[in-house]
């Protein structure tokens, strides 16, 4: 049984380890999994189906915690915690010393949420599940690589400006951790991503990082095995925060 948001907010029910309802390709939910992994936060997931039933998210429980009926939902430090964008600020100011992910500067600051809300409001939500499935099959494709295309000309145009190794300057932001979802969902709606270069370089340099490969749609403990890259399903075991000592794999 889910715990009820009501009983977490007002610590009726205390948490000690972080609990992160998600689902294993929800770009929101794989945003919150980087930030977590960031701040070096150990936490359990439960695994939300987005599909089975008419969709986990609906039921009565679930929705006790989050009326959005939405992933992620994050437990954490006796709260309860959604949407995607505000569970990253309330990681970042609760624990500013730890990988910060927003610059000093508050012009720098200014432009890392600027890319962060093109892909928050402007791009993800007109190409949610909820949306596509209101939309229709025949329709679905060209509606998401529309809005995803839109979205990415306004972002390779402010990248110009303000790139350097990431998205803005050369440590991680909010906006890295937002682009990389993103980027997966457009290749899903077969979005030319040779038509945004700064994007593409900047996803490639961010697939690299550590933090960014633990999140990974491949490497969550409910991703199905089908799903699961060769190269990643011995780090799948190996990598999360929940795998019990006798699954991780052995050193030679």
């Amino acid at each position: 049984m889910y715990p009820t948001a009501y009983s977490l907010f007002f610590g009726a029910m205390k948490i000690s380890t972080p609990i992160l309802y998600s689902e294993f390709r929800s770009s929101c939910a794989w945003r919150v999994r980087i930030a977590l992994a960031m701040k070096k936060i150990k936490y359990k997931q439960v695994p939300v189906h987005l599909l089975n039933n008419g969709g986990e998210q609906h039921s009565d429980q679930y929705k006790s915690m989050n009326l959005m009926e939405q992933v992620p939902t994050l437990l954490i430090d006796d709260i309860t915690l959604t949407q995607s964008l505000a569970i990253l600020e309330y990681l970042e100011e609760s624990r500013p010393d730890v990988r910060p992910l927003l610059p000093g500067d508050p012009k720098l600051r200014f432009k890392v949420r600027q890319i962060s809300e093109i892909i928050n409001s402007g791009i993800q939500p007109v190409q949610n599940l909820s949306v596509l499935q209101a939309i229709g099959p025949e329709k679905k494709m060209k509606w998401g690589h529309d809005y995803i295309y839109k979205g990415f000309v306004a972002i390779e145009n402010l990248l110009k400006d303000v790139a350097g190794k990431y998205c803005v300057g050369d440590e991680i932001t909010f906006a890295d951790i937002l682009l990389v979802p993103q980027v997966y969902n457009a290749t899903r709606f077969k979005v030319n991503m040779d038509d945004f270069p700064m994007i593409k370089r900047i996803n490639e340099v961010l697939s690299e990082v550590e933090e960014f490969k633990v999140a990974h749609y491949s490497r969550q403990p409910h991703t199905p095995e089908e799903l699961r890259p060769i190269e990643f399903k011995e780090a799948h075991y190996s990598c999360q925060p929940d795998t019990p000592e006798e699954l991780r794999p052995k050193s030679e």
